[in-house]
């Protein structure tokens, strides 16, 4: 009988997209409470709570970031040892990543509630926002390890073709969240370390499920609360294959804090009306995530499978859909950004902000998705250096030079904008060169040989 979650057996569009599409609906839920907590915290609280609030995204990423990068190695091992039926050494792997998320969690609370207020002024972050900045971001990081946790869980059952499930659990997460900020915020009229709170006490839910779900999973990957503990040998390869994509996750963030803090120059209302559209393009990413992490699992399965055409069938598959998808949404959004950025606030200084940033960022939407799904394809294949090394070189470095150079001497926030899609064509440029260069009809025997 075909296994519904082993990827390297079965029709390959419809394995995919099946695995692909409850992650899309689970960002479209995770995406959507994330906006509405924004649309809450703005309309009940005003212009400076949220831009409080939705400038987050870059320094929330920094700081999971990392963490959640190296945890993507244990996925890639767990993928390919799954598609080659090595179950003893995936269950080493699966319990020294839990380990790893819980002193990740605790390490990065301390460093989240005792760092914050020197990285918000390092940000430039206006003085009026201050405090509500402070007071968001120590709760939000009180969090930490529900948060790293719930993401290592979501790893494993991903890795292992079970995306089904994870989707349920983020569908009561943010259900719960919305209820909570509702409650919090609009009814009784808390601050914005409320929303911070229903953040905290959303994941804990979501990632409570999950453990549960791995405490009674298949024999071959059930979690065992005794077992959970460092292998050395899982620990190495864990870190070995995800340490690159820890270092380009909290490097590219600290690049786009860099980013944030220029925005900040410009005032509260450019913080607000950026964070609005940053909440808004969060959906253009949703394909692009799920098809990511759909490639990095079925590229990872059917390697350790040894099924090397039909990893380059669904390779070609994933990166169509996803660019096809993510443009789509980058054209909707530029025709009607005012309208969009407009459900924030009704203030026209911040709705210009936000519009400005769609009308120039937003159709170019398909580069993102293609640099992501190469990315994603070569982490599957165990050589998340070669995105490490472009990312970081053009969306950390070319970025940062060119921001900072060019406002040095044009302070338009306009400039600002450009660098993404500036960024985001030049990178895909030189993946797609990467990919062409060799004969790929014996790339992936090659890169599974090397390991």
């Amino acid at each position: 009988m075909e296994n519904k979650n082993d990827l390297s057996e079965g029709s390959i569009r419809k394995k995919m997209l099946l695995f692909a599409i409850p992650i899309f609906v689970g960002q479209v839920f995770q995406q959507l409470y994330n906006t509405i907590d924004s649309l809450i915290v703005g309309r009940y609280l005003g212009n400076k709570a949220l831009a409080a609030v939705s400038s987050s995204g870059s320094l929330i990423f920094m700081m999971v970031g990392f963490f959640n990068g190296v945890a993507m190695g244990a996925g890639v091992i767990i993928a390919k040892e799954f598609g080659a039926k090595n179950y003893k050494k995936m269950r080493r792997v699966i319990h020294t990543d839990v380990a790893f998320g819980l002193i990740a969690g605790i390490l990065l609370t301390i460093v989240g509630i005792f760092g914050t207020p020197a990285i918000l002024r390092w940000m430039n972050t206006p003085a009026e926002v201050m405090p509500q900045s402070i007071q968001y971001f120590r709760i939000y990081f009180c969090g930490s390890v529900f948060s790293i946790l719930y993401n290592i869980f979501v790893g494993i059952l991903q890795a292992v073709g079970d995306s089904r499930h994870p989707l349920y659990y983020l569908i009561a997460s943010s259900i719960t969240n919305v209820i909570l900020d509702f409650v919090f915020v609009g009814v009784l009229g808390y601050g914005v370390g409320a929303a911070a709170l229903a953040t905290i006490m959303a994941q804990f839910i979501s990632a409570l499920l999950c453990f549960l779900r791995l405490l009674r999973e298949n024999p071959e990957y059930r979690l065992n609360i005794k077992e959970i503990g460092f292998d050395r040998e899982s620990l190495a390869g864990i870190v070995r294959f995800g340490l690159p994509s820890g270092v380009q996750n909290s490097v590219i963030a600290f690049a786009n804090l860099v980013v944030q803090s220029n925005i900040n120059s410009f005032g509260a209302n450019a913080m607000a009306g950026c964070g609005a559209y940053f909440r808004l393009e969060g959906f253009a990413f949703l394909p692009v995530t799920c098809f990511a992490q759909g490639l990095s699992t079925f590229v990872g399965q059917n390697l350790g499978a040894k099924k090397y055409d039909r990893v380059k069938q669904g390779v070609r598959f994933g990166v169509f859909c996803s660019m096809s998808l993510t443009e789509v949404i980058g054209i909707i959004f530029w025709i009607f950004a005012p309208t969009l950025i407009g459900m924030f606030t009704d203030s026209p200084d911040v709705i210009a902000y936000g519009v400005r940033q769609a009308r120039i960022e937003t159709l170019f939407y398909c580069m993102l998705a293609l640099a992501h799904c190469i990315a994603g394809i070569m982490r599957g294949a165990g050589k998340a250096t070669v995105p490490m090394f472009i990312m970081l070189g053009i969306w950390c470095v070319l970025r940062v030079t060119y921001i900072t150079t060019v406002l040095h001497f044009i302070h338009r926030i306009e400039f600002v904008f450009s660098a993404y899609p500036l960024t985001w064509c030049i990178s895909c440029v030189i993946f797609v060169l990467y990919y062409l260069k060799a004969d790929w009809m014996h790339t992936f025997e090659r890169l599974e040989n090397d390991h």
